[in-house]
């Protein structure tokens, strides 16, 4: 069920967001609202978390705040319009520009960890990149690697490709510019995260081009449901995977899916403990990362 907003239309509901354009038909703006639906998988899952679209709002305006330059860094130039949302949806929207969404998602892990774990016992890689021998689940990377997926249709699984597939996607020079920026905003990410004792494992930024080829980041950005934080401190004293990776992320969602669904039909319902958790680990890392 979508939502009346005045002076908005809605055009479109994606996992765990929902579109609106001006009613009045103008161009180049839309509203994006976060809804507390939530989705692992590739499945949108019941049921929703209560207060995630606001808290996962928070996170992405604070994050677009500090990389516009609050950090001291270089402006990153995304699709941010700065106008009020409206009241019905305050704390969950942004306006936005309208962009080019290029279809490729831009992958960044610092960590060694998920699917990359797996992939790397079977064959040494991530996502086909070579990786020095003897590393463990959640260890360190020796410099971040950008692994790209190509964007699926709603529906279909997104697909991991290589750099150079990407290049078929979107052409060499705008291939090289996802990668370099990619890779600059997750350092500068990461080093903001350690400063407030926090790991950010790997991450994933979606980029468009506005009307004037500029690139700019879209989307959310290094939320707890498109981002692994682990807390700095247990990762370097734990001494099971379990405990150094401890996540402030829907990886609680995650782990509880996993051990709970063969991913056949239709996914079983969340419990309200898994619910209750998750809600409090993205408090938690708010809390911490704008202390």
């Amino acid at each position: 069920m979508t939502l009346e907003i005045p002076g908005w239309k809605h055009t479109y509901s994606g996992k765990v967001r929902d579109l609106y354009a001006p009613a009045d038909g103008s161009e180049g703006r839309m509203l994006v609202v976060a809804s507390d639906r939530v989705s692992a998988f590739d499945h949108v899952l019941e049921p929703g978390i209560p207060a995630k679209g606001e808290l996962l709002t928070t996170l992405s305006q604070w994050w677009f705040d500090q990389l516009a330059g609050a950090d001291g860094g270089a402006p990153v130039p995304n699709h941010l319009t700065g106008e009020p949302v409206p009241d019905e949806v305050a704390g969950r929207s942004m306006i936005v520009r309208t962009l080019d969404m290029l279809p490729i998602e831009c992958v960044v892990r610092g960590y060694l960890t998920g699917s990359g774990w797996l992939e790397y016992q079977e064959s040494g890689t991530v996502c086909g990149i070579a990786l020095p021998e003897g590393l463990q689940d959640g260890d360190r990377l020796p410099e971040p690697i950008y692994t790209p997926a190509y964007k699926a249709p709603m529906g279909e699984h997104d697909e991991n490709i290589s750099f150079e597939k990407s290049a078929e996607f979107v052409g060499d020079e705008r291939a090289a510019e996802l990668r370099d920026a990619s890779l600059a905003v997750y350092r500068r990410a990461a080093a903001t995260a350690e400063a407030h004792g926090l790991i950010l494992a790997d991450t994933k930024f979606e980029f468009g081009t506005d009307e004037d080829g500029v690139l700019r980041l879209a989307d959310e950005v290094l939320t707890s449901d498109s981002s692994r934080y682990w807390d700095a401190e247990a990762w370097r004293t734990g001494t099971t995977p379990a405990e150094r990776m401890a996540s402030f992320d829907k990886q609680i969602v995650r782990n509880w899916l996993a051990a709970n669904w063969d991913k056949q039909g239709t996914p079983p319902e969340l419990p309200a403990e898994i619910v209750e958790q998750t809600v409090a680990r993205y408090r938690e890392l708010i809390g911490l990362l704008t202390a």
